[in-house]
C-alpha cells in the first residue's frame, strides 16, 4: 500500500507543470529539470520498495501478564540483509506505532512499548504491518507481516474479602503449627551465639549482660498446612469477580510461601510452591470458560 504526503503531492504537480511546460516550450532546459524530477522519483520507488524488503518482526512478553496491568512488550525488528541498512521504520500494531529509526544489515534492534490487555484467556499477534517515508518522505510504503505470537493473559488479580487472612489465632486453629526448627516467627525454643546477620530485635539481652557476649533468641518455625481452593464453592456470583478473587488469592498464598492447589472442574492441581504449578492454576482460571 503506498500512501501520498503533502509534499509528494507538491513534488507530482510541480513535475506535471514542468512537464506541460516543455512540451509547450520545446525547451530543452525544462525537458532536462522534468527528467532529473522523474527519476527521482523512480529512484525513491526503488529505495523505498528495498527498504521494506528482507525484515522481521518478533514480539517478546513477560512470562506472567496480568488483565488491566500495563508491562512492556518488547518488539525486535531483524534486518536480514547482508548490506544495506534498514531506515525509518514504523512497526504498526493494532494501531500502536513503533519507530525505529536505523537497523543495520544483519543486526535486529528492540524497543519496548507499553502495552495492556483488558481481558484474560489467550491472545495471539498475527500480522503486523511495517510502513516507511525513506528516502524522500513523498510517499509511505506500507506492507504486511505474518507475527504471529500467540500467549495467555492471566485474570485481574483481585484482593476480596471473602479470602481476607484470618487472625493469627485462627491461622493456628486451622492448622498452622510451630516446628522445633530454628527460625524468626513464633515462640522462643532456645538461646544461642550471635550470628552476624541475626536481626538485632532477636538479641537476647539479659543473657548477653550476664555471659558477657552477644546472645540470639531462637523462634520456632511457623509451617503452613497446605490450602486447595475448591473453584466451585467459592461464594461468589460473578465469574469473573469470582476468577479475579481466586488468582489474588493463590498470588497472596504463593508470596506468603503457603503451598496452594486448586479444584476447579475436572481438574485438581495439588498444593505446591513452584512457579510453573503457580502459573498452570493460573492459566487454568485464565482460560476458564473460554
Amino acid at each position: 500500500m503506498i500512501r501520498i504526503s503533502k509534499a509528494g503531492w507538491l513534488y507530482i504537480a510541480v513535475t506535471l507543470l514542468l512537464g506541460f511546460g516543455a512540451v509547450n516550450t520545446g525547451n530543452n532546459l525544462i525537458y532536462l529539470i522534468v527528467s532529473v524530477f522523474l527519476s527521482y522519483m523512480a529512484l525513491s520507488g526503488f529505495l523505498g520498495r528495498h527498504n521494506l524488503s528482507a525484515v522481521e518482526v518478533h514480539f517478546s512478553l513477560p512470562d506472567e501478564v496480568y488483565a488491566g496491568t500495563e508491562f512492556p512488550l518488547a518488539v525486535t525488528l531483524r534486518n536480514r540483509r547482508r548490506f544495506f541498512p534498514v531506515f525509518l521504520m514504523k512497526v504498526i500494531i493494532e494501531g500502536r506505532e513503533v519507530v525505529f529509526p536505523f537497523v543495520d544489515a544483519g543486526r535486529e534492534e528492540t524497543l519496548h512499548v507499553s502495552w495492556e490487555f483488558s481481558q484474560r484467556g489467550a491472545y495471539r499477534f498475527e500480522r503486523v504491518r511495517i510502513c516507511s517515508v525513506f528516502p524522500f518522505s513523498f510517499f509511505t510504503r506500507c506492507r504486511g507481516l505474518s507475527a504471529d505470537h500467540a500467549g495467555i493473559v492471566f485474570a485481574r488479580p483481585r484482593r476480596c474479602a471473602l479470602f481476607q487472612e484470618a487472625s493469627s489465632a485462627q491461622r493456628r486453629m486451622q492448622g498452622e503449627r510451630s516446628l522445633d526448627a530454628a527460625g524468626f516467627d513464633a515462640e522462643p525454643i532456645s538461646v544461642r551465639d550471635y550470628v552476624p546477620g541475626d536481626p538485632l530485635k532477636y538479641v537476647h539481652w539479659k543473657a548477653t549482660a550476664r555471659t558477657g557476649s552477644l546472645k540470639t533468641k531462637e523462634l520456632a518455625s511457623l509451617v503452613h498446612e497446605p490450602v486447595v481452593v475448591e473453584f466451585e464453592r467459592v461464594q461468589i456470583e460473578d465469574l469473573e469477580e469470582r476468577i479475579s478473587c481466586v488468582t489474588g488469592f493463590i498470588l497472596h498464598m504463593c508470596q506468603k510461601g503457603i503451598p496452594v492447589g486448586l479444584s476447579c472442574g475436572d481438574r485438581l492441581f495439588k498444593p505446591a510452591l513452584s512457579t510453573a504449578h503457580k502459573r498452570a492454576m493460573l492459566r487454568e482460571l485464565a482460560l476458564y470458560g473460554r
